[in-house]
Order: C-alpha cells, then structure tokens, then sequence
C-alpha cells in the first residue's frame, strides 16, 4: 500500500455535477417541491438507523393513545440525493435524514436531527420522557450520548467494516475497539436496570434501539454479529430482543413511505 503523503492544502478530487454524492459544501442542488399532507406531522426520511428513530416515536405515542401524532411519511431517497433538494433544505439546511414539519401550530414548525426530533416530540406531548428533574436529566445524559456516539457505529465501524472499497487494518481496530467499548457500556448498564435509564422506557431506548439494537440483534452489517462476538453481551441482548417485539417498534420499521413525486 502506497504511503499516503498529506498535501499542504487539501483539495477535493472527484468533482461531479450529480445530484448525490458527497461534496465539501452545504445547500441546495436543485430545485423540488415536497409533497405535504393533512396530518398533523409531515416527515420526511428514510428507514435507516435515524429515521426509524421518528417512526418509532410516532408509533409508539400512537400506542398510548396520542392521536394528535398522526402523520404522513414521505421518502427521501438519499441515493438519488433528494436530501439536497429546495425544500427539503429549508427544513434542513444539513441535508440530512429524519426532517419533520409540525402543522399543528400557527407557524408550522420545522425541527431536523433526531435526537431533535424526539425531543421535540416527547416535550409537545408530554410522553416518553420522565417529568422530575433527576429521571429527565438521565433520559437526556443517554439520548445526547447516542447522538454523539452513534457514528462511530455507522460512520466509522460499519463504514469500514462494510462499505469501505478495501478492508483497512488500522481504521477496522480503530472503530470495533470503540464499537465493543460502546457495546460494554450498554450491557454493564442494563445489568442493572430493565431501561437504559431506569426502570421505564423513554425516548433514550428509541434512540439507542435503532443503532445498538439492531447491531445487537445482527441486523446491521452481514457477519459482525460474530465479528463484535456479540454473545458477550447478554443484557444487551436480552433489552434488545424485548424493545424489538414492542408494537410501536414493529409498526415503525414497517411504516409505508410515500414517494415524493
């Protein structure tokens, strides 16, 4: 393998004028008109480890009974770059998966991020989230952790592991050793608790779920189940298995998008 020499000034080598495709600048690309529908809550997203964070939430909230989280579901196929279109700029200039549009309020409400989203969501309906300041302060401790920690699972260990055009040595150690550490930190934490804040689940265990679940479950990438030598977690294991047969859960993977045009 060639030594990679760094060059005083980077510089961007794979310009293209397509749609999709990463670039280093931010905006617009081309011109779209989003659909919108009569639901209270207009989303815009796909089903990957974010976006099914928001699917899940509605869903769940449906469970208990919160009719106003009625929604439409539209996809942005990220593929094709949808995600940097016009519209769908305005509600996120970051050009990023899960976007939502509150019309409930006078002056509809547009909020992007997941971790966002779902708190936008538990505080507009009062669900989800403990309402004393030490079980609020906790759900908030896990929710900004995943958020923070999440893309060493997506962007560094299942990038390199999966979708890497080569496997790396040196990146692959990097980011499985924090995947496991990550991992280690969950299982030690359910240990002692049937929630990963407690003993109730909370917008936390819908952001973990999506990214840690799922990793856990072997649902993620083809063979890091053996890879992570998942077994080693058992308490990990055993929330997920149970988070992944909740009805809000199952009805927010399987959530139909409508297409954008």
């Amino acid at each position: 393998m060639l030594k990679y020499e760094l060059p005083e000034v980077w510089q961007w080598e794979e310009e293209n004028s397509n749609r999709g495709g990463n670039r280093p600048t931010a905006g617009v690309r081309f011109e779209q008109t989003l659909p919108v529908g009569e639901a209270p809550l207009q989303l815009y997203s796909l089903g990957t480890p974010n976006g099914v964070k928001v699917t899940i939430m509605l869903e769940e909230l449906k469970e208990l009974g919160v009719d106003d989280a009625d929604y439409d579901l539209y996809k942005i196929n990220i593929g094709e770059g949808e995600q940097f279109g016009s519209d769908f700029v305005k509600i996120n200039p970051n050009s990023k998966i899960p976007a939502m549009v509150d019309q409930s309020q006078n002056t509809p409400v547009q909020i992007f991020e997941s971790g966002s989203i779902l708190l936008y969501l538990a505080e507009k309906f009062n669900k989800l989230i403990p309402t004393d300041i030490h079980g609020r302060t906790e759900t908030l401790n896990w929710l900004f952790w995943q958020v923070g920690s999440g893309p060493f699972i997506g962007g560094g260990f299942g990038h390199f592991f999966a979708y890497a055009p080569e496997p790396i040595k040196y990146p692959i150690d990097r980011y499985t050793m924090e995947a496991k550490r990550q991992l280690d930190l969950l299982d030690n934490t359910l240990a002692e608790r049937p929630y990963v804040t407690g003993d109730t689940y909370t917008i936390a265990d819908i952001a973990i779920w999506p990214w840690y679940g799922q990793l856990a479950l072997g649902k993620s990438y083809k063979g890091s189940y053996e890879f992570l030598n998942l077994d080693e977690y058992p308490n990990l294991l055993e929330w997920s298995r149970r988070i992944a047969k909740r009805p809000g859960v199952q009805k927010g993977l399987d959530a139909k998008y409508q297409p954008i045009k």
